[in-house]
């Protein structure tokens, strides 16, 4: 039961259609996702970063990036381990149902599902923070929270219409997507250190602690400034959410998550000493009238000319990332409504015929994405809840199947990917930051706490907990994971990347 050729049955098509992605563009979808941008810049968060230069400052914004990264690259390391060993859309619930039971599976799934709505939302939001900025510069519309709001929904529609085509294209924006990235953060940090005459000193960039939260204790301050860092790094599981379209799954897509991360921590990390070092003023940046504090270091340090052109460089890598995520996150929905765990789950799992995709699951993704942003209408604070909200409801379903795999000992069967000696280590300090995290970034941002600086993330995992406890009796006699993918030679073709 624990061997790692084990498949879910595909139902995106025939068996020929199993590796669409190829190797590279299914695992290219974690680089996308876990990519300097999410949290550091150009993918999703660039509402965090002003939230940094405010709360904990430069100092702990730098070296928590560090640390994070390396507690992070544990967990996606033992996560990679058991994605090789059972390489499926449904990804982690399915990891844990098979090492852990049905109610295992059935809590990681619904976590799962909220942290990757929540990334939708995230990346999304903030992209149409960075057009905002990108209008207000060019056009002097200000960015108001309706019209950002309004520019969201146009995003999600896009990447719902761009997902809907097909695997082939999903395939195509995924490769470009990470070279994108890349050469963006190449082009930003390049700029950003040869153009601009005068740089802030590397102690104000290493040693600079800020705190306007209201708390009193630096260390409260310092471990809730750790959000930008932890966000960034999620949603590298993408690329074991597209493994039933991806060749050679049981390797590649651990790769991917590994790869994912590291090119992240690396790229982030100079990313986010770039934009620092560049900063001319910096009241100026916190209280920018783009309402993006990365547009305004742009402008200050490259007149308007370069600012123009390096946020169309940043909403680009934004859109790829969006775009990643409702892949990823439909599947998700496919996967667990094949299973019958969602209410609806006859609708859900519906797929076209035409493009193979599954396309009400692609609908549904962006659906409630569009409802986890609504409070940003009127809370200034909602956004960095709708980041929280990715950070715990994905990070614990993460470590869940880590935590199994140790718990499972020698009766878990590794796939050709594994860490071997290293992997009851790694995977402990893995289980261990996750659970420290999921606590911190469920705890109050702002003191004091009032409806307008409440950390709405509680609320959003303690419904989705109630409704899966709700669900779980309503619908536990249905419920099943999936039966291994085809016969024995199907499964053998697969594992090889044949098919």
């Amino acid at each position: 039961m624990l061997t790692w050729p084990e498949r879910s049955r595909s139902r995106f098509g025939s068996p020929g259609t199993v590796g669409a992605l190829g190797s590279w563009p299914g695992a290219a979808v974690a680089d996308c996702e876990a990519s300097p941008g999410p949290g550091a810049f150009p993918s999703a968060s660039p509402a965090l970063y002003g939230s940094a230069l405010r709360t904990p400052g430069p100092a702990v914004m730098l070296w928590g990036w560090a640390g994070v990264g390396l507690f992070v690259l544990c967990v996606g390391l033992a996560l990679a381990e058991v994605t090789s060993a059972y390489p499926t859309s449904g990804a982690l619930y399915y990891m844990a149902d098979r090492l852990g039971g049905r109610r295992w599976g059935w809590y990681t799934g619904w976590l799962n599902l909220l942290g990757l709505l929540g990334a939708i939302a995230g990346i999304d939001y903030g992209a149409a923070l960075f057009t905002g900025a990108f209008l207000n510069l060019q056009y002097g519309v200000v960015p108001t929270p309706g019209l950002t709001f309004v520019i969201f929904l146009c995003i999600l529609l896009l990447h719902a219409a761009l997902n809907l085509f097909g695997v082939r294209l999903v395939s195509v924006l995924n490769s470009v997507s990470v070279w994108w990235h890349l050469g963006g953060v190449a082009l930003i940090v390049g700029a950003l250190a040869f153009i601009p005459d005068q740089h802030q000193s590397p102690s104000f960039v290493f040693t600079e602690f800020v705190n306007d939260t209201g708390w009193a204790n630096p260390f409260y301050v310092a471990a809730v400034g750790l959000l930008l860092a932890q966000y960034t790094f999620s949603g590298y599981d993408a690329s074991a959410h597209l493994s039933e379209e991806t060749s050679n799954a049981s390797v590649s897509a651990a790769r991917g998550i590994v790869r994912a991360i590291w090119v992240s921590w690396v790229a982030g990390f100079a990313l986010l000493a770039g934009l620092t070092f560049a900063i001319q003023d910096y009241a100026a940046v916190q209280g920018t009238a783009t309402g993006v504090p990365p547009a305004q270091i742009f402008i200050d340090a490259l007149g308007s000319g370069g600012a123009t052109a390096l946020l169309l460089v940043v909403i680009v890598a934004q859109l790829f990332c969006g775009n990643a995520e409702v892949a990823a996150a439909s599947r998700m929905v496919f996967a667990f409504s094949r299973d019958n765990a969602l209410p609806g789950s006859a609708l859900w799992r519906k797929v076209s015929s035409r493009t193979q995709t599954p396309v009400p699951a692609v609908w549904l993704s962006v659906a409630v994405a569009a409802v986890l942003a609504i409070p940003s209408l009127y809370s200034a604070t909602a956004y960095g809840a709708v980041t929280a909200i990715n950070v715990i409801g994905i990070t614990p379903a993460y470590a869940i199947p880590i935590y199994l795999r140790l718990r499972a000992g020698n009766r878990f069967q590794p796939g050709p990917w594994n860490l071997g000696r290293w992997s009851k280590p790694i995977g402990w300090i893995a289980v261990v930051w996750v659970a420290v995290v999921t606590v911190l970034f469920c705890l109050p941002q702002k003191s004091p706490v009032t409806i307008d600086s409440m950390n709405y993330a509680v609320i959003a995992l303690a419904v989705v907990l109630i409704l899966a406890s709700a669900w779980w009796y309503a619908a536990r006699r249905s419920y099943g994971t999936p039966s291994a993918y085809g016969n024995a030679r199907e499964q053998a073709e697969i594992a090889e990347g044949i098919v």
